[in-house]
């Protein structure tokens, strides 16, 4: 929450000054103005003169830039975010809380979109250190078959941090702990955003040869319930640095990916039909504690990957043990039948 004193007293009739008091226009502009967004939205609900006044397309605008600044330097995000139901109140609202990992039933028949718009923001203690609008086609076979992957940089592209590049294990995990990361999907035509990322690391590892750092993000979305009930996936983001010859660290790699509990990664046909769900029927939570349960989803979803391994290892083994079985019965006929 936003540091906001309180209107100052002040005895004018013989009574002190409240809110009511005040002008909309003093509201607007020296109050409301610092507040972020969940604090915007709680105080909408005290009183109707207050959510008329903090519902200001102004306000929303000015947080949605300071929240995502790709919002603010890209012109088609500017456009997409003024023609969204609702406008920029209703973009945040769609982008800024954390996405449930609930089943859903099979989308209704909406034609999926033939184009997505990715921003992202990557921020280390609330300084931004890269940002980037992307766009994707969705209608080619090229993209339905080939499995689904968004980079933001080139193989040979690096973006300076002025960020010490961690040299030990304990450093990557300082450098990770202040790092958040912010990826919203948007459907730009039926004016729906979501956002994918669990806004702090739930992975870090440094290589032990090359010394760069990977830190891992993670959305754990519902599968297609036609292949198996109660089957996720996992939209993992990963964010690669590396250090210059001055020692710097930069970031070389931002990259999106889906992959199933199997470890398969998913086509762009199969990703498509997953994102479409979660832009229209995703589940969005509350802002309270969304990054302890970010970690929280991750951890469930390896456990459950865990547990889907060793009943396949037991099944297997009890197929060993059937194959092994039915052998031996076949050579023990097929020696009887010598000896008869």
């Amino acid at each position: 929450m936003s540091n906001l004193s309180p209107p100052p007293s002040a005895t004018v009739g013989g009574g002190a000054t409240t809110l009511s008091d005040l002008h909309k226009d003093v509201l607007s502009t020296h109050i409301l103005n610092r507040l972020d967004g969940p604090t915007l939205a709680s105080v909408s609900c005290v009183s109707s003169q207050l959510r008329s006044i903090s519902s200001q397309h102004h306000l929303w605008t000015t947080i949605c830039h300071l929240t995502w600044p790709s919002t603010a330097t890209s012109p088609l995000l500017r456009h997409l975010i003024e023609s969204f139901p609702g406008g920029p109140r209703a973009f945040y609202s769609l982008s800024f809380p954390l996405l449930h990992p609930t089943s859903t039933t099979t989308v209704a028949a909406v034609p999926p979109p033939q184009e997505l718009v990715f921003a992202v923001d990557i921020h280390y203690k609330n300084n931004l250190i890269f940002s980037k609008v992307h766009e994707t086609e969705t209608v080619s076979d090229w993209f339905r078959c080939s499995p689904f992957r968004v980079d933001l940089l080139d193989p040979k592209e690096s973006v300076p941090t002025a960020i010490r590049h961690p040299n030990c294990d304990v450093a990557c995990d300082a450098v990770a702990a202040d790092m958040t990361l912010s990826w919203v999907s948007i459907d730009p035509v039926g004016g729906r955003a979501v956002n994918l990322s669990s806004f702090q690391p739930v992975a870090v590892k440094r290589h032990w040869l090359s010394g760069e750092v990977q830190v891992g993000f993670a959305a754990i979305l519902p599968r297609d319930q036609k292949r198996a009930t109660g089957e996720h996936v996992q939209c993992g983001i990963v964010v690669t640095c590396g250090g210059s010859e001055k020692g710097e660290m930069q970031v070389r790699e931002v990259s999106l990916q889906m992959e199933d509990m199997d470890g398969m990664y998913l086509t762009g046909k199969e990703s498509l039909v997953i994102l479409q769900r979660a832009l229209i029927e995703g589940k969005r939570v509350g802002n309270k504690r969304r990054v302890e349960e970010g970690k929280k989803r991750y951890k469930d979803y390896l456990e459950m990957k865990r547990e889907r391994r060793e009943r396949q290892l037991r099944n297997e083994g009890r197929m060993d043990k059937l194959c092994i079985a039915i052998g031996l019965a076949i050579f023990a006929a097929w020696v009887k039948f010598l000896f008869l």
